[in-house]
Protein backbone atom coordinates (compact mmCIF):
# COMPACT_ATOMS: atom_id res chain seq x y z
CA UNK A 1 0.00 0.00 0.00
CA UNK A 2 0.94 3.52 -0.56
CA UNK A 3 2.06 6.03 2.80
CA UNK A 4 -1.04 8.09 1.81
CA UNK A 5 -3.20 5.34 1.97
CA UNK A 6 -2.19 4.06 5.65
CA UNK A 7 -2.17 7.38 7.19
CA UNK A 8 -5.75 7.94 6.16
CA UNK A 9 -7.06 5.03 6.86
CA UNK A 10 -4.91 4.75 10.78
CA UNK A 11 -6.31 8.74 10.33
CA UNK A 12 -9.80 7.46 10.08
CA UNK A 13 -9.89 4.32 12.16
CA UNK A 14 -8.06 6.23 15.26
CA UNK A 15 -10.06 9.59 15.36
CA UNK A 16 -13.65 7.57 14.75
CA UNK A 17 -13.06 4.31 16.69
CA UNK A 18 -14.20 5.24 20.18
CA UNK A 19 -16.34 8.65 19.28
CA UNK A 20 -19.88 7.36 18.80
CA UNK A 21 -19.75 8.60 15.33
CA UNK A 22 -19.16 4.83 13.51
CA UNK A 23 -15.63 4.07 12.03
CA UNK A 24 -16.84 1.08 9.63
CA UNK A 25 -19.71 4.30 8.24
CA UNK A 26 -16.23 6.81 7.88
CA UNK A 27 -14.15 3.93 6.51
CA UNK A 28 -17.19 3.19 3.59
CA UNK A 29 -15.98 6.33 2.81
CA UNK A 30 -12.70 5.50 1.83
CA UNK A 31 -12.70 3.35 -1.50
CA UNK A 32 -16.18 5.55 -2.42
CA UNK A 33 -13.34 8.59 -2.76
CA UNK A 34 -10.39 6.69 -3.64
CA UNK A 35 -9.42 3.72 -6.28
CA UNK A 36 -7.21 2.36 -3.32
CA UNK A 37 -7.36 -1.57 -2.79
CA UNK A 38 -9.15 -3.10 0.17
CA UNK A 39 -6.00 -3.06 2.87
CA UNK A 40 -6.72 -6.53 4.43
CA UNK A 41 -7.44 -7.62 7.48
CA UNK A 42 -4.14 -7.51 8.95
CA UNK A 43 -3.92 -3.63 8.89
CA UNK A 44 -7.79 -3.18 9.97
CA UNK A 45 -6.36 -5.04 13.05
CA UNK A 46 -3.07 -3.28 12.92
CA UNK A 47 -4.89 0.38 13.76
CA UNK A 48 -7.07 -1.72 15.54
CA UNK A 49 -4.44 -2.22 18.55
CA UNK A 50 -3.12 1.41 18.01
CA UNK A 51 -6.73 2.47 19.38
CA UNK A 52 -6.61 -0.60 22.18
CA UNK A 53 -3.03 0.91 23.53
CA UNK A 54 -4.59 4.65 23.44
CA UNK A 55 -7.50 3.78 25.44
CA UNK A 56 -5.07 1.86 27.70
CA UNK A 57 -3.14 4.77 28.21
CA UNK A 58 -5.43 7.04 28.49
CA UNK A 59 -7.37 4.83 31.52
CA UNK A 60 -3.84 3.70 32.46
CA UNK A 61 -5.42 3.70 36.04
CA UNK A 62 -8.62 1.67 35.35
CA UNK A 63 -5.84 -1.00 33.79
CA UNK A 64 -3.65 -1.12 36.73
CA UNK A 65 -7.20 -1.62 38.55
CA UNK A 66 -8.27 -4.14 36.24
CA UNK A 67 -4.89 -6.38 36.51
CA UNK A 68 -4.82 -6.42 40.06
CA UNK A 69 -8.62 -7.47 40.07
CA UNK A 70 -7.97 -10.47 37.44
CA UNK A 71 -5.64 -12.04 39.71
CA UNK A 72 -8.24 -11.20 43.06
CA UNK A 73 -11.02 -13.07 40.80
CA UNK A 74 -8.27 -15.71 39.97
CA UNK A 75 -7.97 -15.78 43.78
CA UNK A 76 -11.45 -15.64 44.27
CA UNK A 77 -11.40 -12.82 46.11
CA UNK A 78 -13.67 -9.67 45.82
CA UNK A 79 -12.83 -5.74 45.65
CA UNK A 80 -13.66 -3.22 43.16
CA UNK A 81 -10.87 -4.10 40.78
CA UNK A 82 -12.35 -7.72 40.90
CA UNK A 83 -15.75 -5.98 40.54
CA UNK A 84 -14.99 -4.04 37.15
CA UNK A 85 -12.92 -6.98 36.11
CA UNK A 86 -16.12 -9.45 36.32
CA UNK A 87 -18.34 -6.74 35.05
CA UNK A 88 -16.23 -6.53 31.98
CA UNK A 89 -15.73 -10.01 31.34
CA UNK A 90 -19.35 -10.53 31.70
CA UNK A 91 -20.20 -7.67 29.28
CA UNK A 92 -18.13 -9.27 26.98
CA UNK A 93 -19.60 -12.59 26.21
CA UNK A 94 -22.22 -11.78 24.10
CA UNK A 95 -20.62 -10.39 21.57
CA UNK A 96 -18.36 -13.49 21.15
CA UNK A 97 -20.64 -16.00 21.21
CA UNK A 98 -22.75 -13.57 18.32
CA UNK A 99 -19.81 -13.11 16.50
CA UNK A 100 -19.46 -17.11 16.75
CA UNK A 101 -23.02 -18.01 15.94
CA UNK A 102 -23.76 -14.86 13.00
CA UNK A 103 -20.29 -14.29 11.41
CA UNK A 104 -21.22 -15.67 8.25
CA UNK A 105 -24.67 -14.06 7.85
CA UNK A 106 -23.41 -10.33 8.67
CA UNK A 107 -20.38 -10.84 6.30
CA UNK A 108 -22.77 -11.92 3.63
CA UNK A 109 -25.36 -9.61 4.51
CA UNK A 110 -25.07 -7.22 5.97
CA UNK A 111 -21.41 -5.36 4.87
CA UNK A 112 -23.37 -3.06 2.73
CA UNK A 113 -23.40 0.54 2.30
CA UNK A 114 -27.04 0.55 2.59
CA UNK A 115 -27.06 -1.28 5.81
CA UNK A 116 -23.89 0.63 7.18
CA UNK A 117 -26.02 4.38 5.86
CA UNK A 118 -29.37 3.36 7.84
CA UNK A 119 -27.31 1.82 10.72
CA UNK A 120 -25.48 5.08 11.48
CA UNK A 121 -28.82 7.10 11.08
CA UNK A 122 -30.80 4.83 12.74
CA UNK A 123 -28.62 4.25 15.84
CA UNK A 124 -27.65 7.77 15.83
CA UNK A 125 -31.25 9.12 16.52
CA UNK A 126 -31.59 6.87 18.93
CA UNK A 127 -27.74 7.73 20.79
CA UNK A 128 -29.60 11.34 21.22
CA UNK A 129 -32.86 9.64 23.01
CA UNK A 130 -31.06 8.11 25.23
CA UNK A 131 -28.97 10.93 26.31
CA UNK A 132 -31.96 13.89 26.35
CA UNK A 133 -34.32 10.80 28.43
CA UNK A 134 -31.40 9.06 30.73
CA UNK A 135 -30.50 10.02 34.43
CA UNK A 136 -27.29 11.12 35.20
CA UNK A 137 -27.10 9.73 38.66
CA UNK A 138 -25.41 6.39 38.37
CA UNK A 139 -21.19 5.55 38.01
CA UNK A 140 -19.06 2.84 36.97
CA UNK A 141 -18.96 1.67 40.61
CA UNK A 142 -22.95 1.69 40.92
CA UNK A 143 -22.35 -1.36 37.88
CA UNK A 144 -24.61 -4.66 38.51
CA UNK A 145 -24.24 -7.72 36.93
CA UNK A 146 -27.03 -6.73 35.08
CA UNK A 147 -26.04 -4.12 33.58
CA UNK A 148 -23.06 -5.94 32.45
CA UNK A 149 -25.39 -7.78 30.42
CA UNK A 150 -27.58 -5.29 29.19
CA UNK A 151 -24.49 -3.23 28.00
CA UNK A 152 -22.64 -6.54 26.37
CA UNK A 153 -25.66 -7.12 24.50
CA UNK A 154 -25.97 -3.59 23.39
CA UNK A 155 -22.17 -4.57 22.20
CA UNK A 156 -23.60 -7.59 20.42
CA UNK A 157 -25.59 -5.00 18.05
CA UNK A 158 -22.55 -3.51 17.03
CA UNK A 159 -21.64 -6.85 14.70
CA UNK A 160 -23.95 -5.04 12.16
CA UNK A 161 -22.28 -2.42 10.53
CA UNK A 162 -22.90 1.20 10.89
CA UNK A 163 -24.33 0.48 14.45
CA UNK A 164 -20.88 1.74 16.39
CA UNK A 165 -19.72 0.04 19.06
CA UNK A 166 -18.91 2.73 20.92
CA UNK A 167 -22.48 4.71 20.33
CA UNK A 168 -24.48 1.68 21.13
CA UNK A 169 -23.06 0.56 24.47
CA UNK A 170 -23.01 4.26 25.36
CA UNK A 171 -26.75 4.77 24.55
CA UNK A 172 -27.24 1.85 26.73
CA UNK A 173 -25.60 3.14 29.81
CA UNK A 174 -27.33 6.34 29.76
CA UNK A 175 -30.50 4.79 29.29
CA UNK A 176 -29.14 2.73 32.51
CA UNK A 177 -28.42 6.07 34.18
CA UNK A 178 -25.04 6.79 33.92
CA UNK A 179 -23.19 9.84 34.08
CA UNK A 180 -21.60 10.32 30.45
CA UNK A 181 -18.12 10.30 31.01
CA UNK A 182 -18.91 7.38 33.29
CA UNK A 183 -21.16 5.39 30.41
CA UNK A 184 -17.91 6.50 27.76
CA UNK A 185 -15.50 5.11 30.41
CA UNK A 186 -17.18 1.74 30.67
CA UNK A 187 -17.84 1.43 26.73
CA UNK A 188 -14.24 2.22 25.81
CA UNK A 189 -12.52 -0.26 28.93
CA UNK A 190 -15.29 -2.87 27.05
CA UNK A 191 -13.35 -2.71 23.86
CA UNK A 192 -10.15 -3.75 25.44
CA UNK A 193 -10.79 -7.74 25.59
CA UNK A 194 -11.97 -8.48 22.06
CA UNK A 195 -9.42 -5.77 20.43
CA UNK A 196 -6.93 -7.39 22.21
CA UNK A 197 -7.57 -11.05 21.16
CA UNK A 198 -7.96 -10.26 17.77
CA UNK A 199 -4.63 -7.93 18.14
CA UNK A 200 -2.67 -10.72 19.38
CA UNK A 201 -3.75 -13.57 17.06
CA UNK A 202 -2.81 -11.61 13.72
CA UNK A 203 0.62 -10.61 15.57
CA UNK A 204 1.24 -14.50 15.69
CA UNK A 205 0.07 -14.47 12.10
CA UNK A 206 2.61 -11.64 11.16
CA UNK A 207 5.24 -13.22 13.09
CA UNK A 208 4.87 -16.40 11.27
CA UNK A 209 4.90 -14.50 7.68
CA UNK A 210 8.10 -13.30 8.50
CA UNK A 211 7.82 -10.04 5.47
CA UNK A 212 8.91 -6.72 6.74
CA UNK A 213 7.24 -4.91 4.23
CA UNK A 214 3.99 -6.05 5.89
CA UNK A 215 4.80 -5.84 9.58
CA UNK A 216 6.67 -2.48 8.74
CA UNK A 217 2.81 -1.23 7.21
CA UNK A 218 0.90 -2.18 10.21
CA UNK A 219 3.48 -0.83 12.53
CA UNK A 220 3.04 2.39 10.97
CA UNK A 221 -0.55 2.40 10.89
CA UNK A 222 -0.90 0.99 14.75
CA UNK A 223 1.34 3.99 15.39
CA UNK A 224 -0.53 6.74 13.29
CA UNK A 225 -3.83 5.23 14.89
CA UNK A 226 -2.65 5.12 18.35
CA UNK A 227 -2.03 9.02 18.65
CA UNK A 228 -5.06 9.91 16.61
CA UNK A 229 -7.13 7.56 18.63
CA UNK A 230 -5.46 9.17 22.14
CA UNK A 231 -6.63 12.64 21.00
CA UNK A 232 -9.99 11.76 20.23
CA UNK A 233 -10.71 9.92 23.28
CA UNK A 234 -9.13 13.10 25.35
CA UNK A 235 -10.74 15.79 23.35
CA UNK A 236 -14.02 13.58 23.78
CA UNK A 237 -14.02 12.61 27.77
CA UNK A 238 -13.31 16.70 28.12
CA UNK A 239 -16.38 17.32 26.20
CA UNK A 240 -19.06 15.23 27.89
CA UNK A 241 -17.58 16.07 31.75
CA UNK A 242 -19.36 19.71 30.87
CA UNK A 243 -21.76 18.78 27.87
CA UNK A 244 -23.70 15.89 26.04
CA UNK A 245 -23.62 13.38 22.90
CA UNK A 246 -25.98 16.24 20.69
CA UNK A 247 -22.90 16.88 18.52
CA UNK A 248 -22.32 13.32 17.89
CA UNK A 249 -25.60 13.18 16.91
CA UNK A 250 -25.86 15.42 14.16
CA UNK A 251 -22.80 14.49 12.45
CA UNK A 252 -24.40 10.51 12.66
CA UNK A 253 -27.84 11.94 11.23
CA UNK A 254 -25.67 13.91 8.48
CA UNK A 255 -23.30 11.24 7.92
CA UNK A 256 -25.97 8.46 7.55
CA UNK A 257 -28.27 11.05 5.09
CA UNK A 258 -24.99 11.37 3.08
CA UNK A 259 -24.29 8.22 2.83
CA UNK A 260 -28.20 7.16 2.05
CA UNK A 261 -27.94 9.71 -0.53
CA UNK A 262 -24.92 8.23 -2.30
CA UNK A 263 -27.08 4.33 -2.17
CA UNK A 264 -29.93 6.02 -3.87
CA UNK A 265 -28.21 8.17 -6.60
CA UNK A 266 -29.31 11.44 -5.00
CA UNK A 267 -25.90 12.26 -4.55
CA UNK A 268 -23.00 10.97 -6.99
CA UNK A 269 -19.09 10.43 -6.40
Amino acid sequence: MGTLQIVVLALVQGITEFLPVSSSGHLALVPLLSDWPDQGLKIDVAVHVGTLLAVMLYFWRDVLLMLGGLGRLLLFRGGPGARLMGHLIVATVPVVLAGLLFKGAIESSLRSLEVIAWATLGFGILLGLADRIGLTVRRVEHMTWGDAVVLGLAQALALIPGTSRSGITMTAARVLGYERPDAARFSLLMSMPTIAAAGLLVGLDLYRLDDWAVTREALVAAALAMMSALLAVALMMAWLRRAGFMPFVIYRVLLGLGLLGIVYGVIEI
